[in-house]
């Protein structure tokens, strides 16, 4: 009786790699004759760039214990100033999310003992939202990796360089954000 030879599974393949920018506008071009090929490199390279600025931002917060939603929690909080505090209705807006959405999140955050949920004491049916000790400690760190992080981002630049590309960067928001000025929450939760 013959042995049966395990099946060793093929190791995968090589990942699909995503074209290169150049690659990429030629197939627009293609497809779509009126593309200005100037603004869709701009465009695509800035989307690029945030896909992946995202993905290692999200890595680092990993490191942390805490997740990207989370981290803009914390944020909105540290923007907000000493006490670090704010309603989870005005957070909520300032996140562009549903009132349940942030509930389900600062559920989670307050069992991790990033931050507290008390009643005002003027108002008692107004909740509070207020930053912890370990939230703020999460988010110096989550800063201090970031600032390292950005820094190696923009090695390859002088300082005359960052400053026009922060100044076109600034330009290109504000047009956008005239155009759109409904845009800065999230078209659904992400919860």
């Amino acid at each position: 009786m013959p042995t049966a030879t395990p099946e060793v599974p093929e190791p995968p393949g090589p990942a699909l790699q995503e074209p290169s920018l150049d690659e990429q506008i030629a197939a627009y071009q293609r497809e779509f004759g009126d593309l200005d090929p100037q603004v869709e490199e701009v465009v695509s390279a800035l989307g690029r760039l945030n896909r992946r600025m995202n993905v290692a931002y999200g890595r680092q917060l990993a490191t942390l214990g805490i997740s990207n939603a989370e981290w803009e929690v914390l944020k909105s909080l540290v923007l907000a100033g000493a006490p670090y505090r704010m309603g989870p209705g005005e957070l909520a807006k300032r996140l562009g999310l549903t009132p349940a959405a942030m509930t389900h999140r600062i559920d989670r955050m307050a069992s991790e003992g990033l931050v507290t949920r008390d009643r005002d004491e003027n108002n008692r049916v107004r909740v509070i939202v207020e930053l912890t000790d370990e939230g703020r400690t999460k988010w110096l760190e989550a800063m201090r990796m970031a600032t390292h992080f950005e820094e190696d981002l923009l090695q390859d630049l002088s300082a005359d360089e960052r400053g026009v590309l922060g100044e076109l960067l600034i330009r290109v928001l504000r047009r956008v954000e005239h155009a759109q000025p409904d845009a800065g929450g999230r078209l659904t939760d992400l919860d």
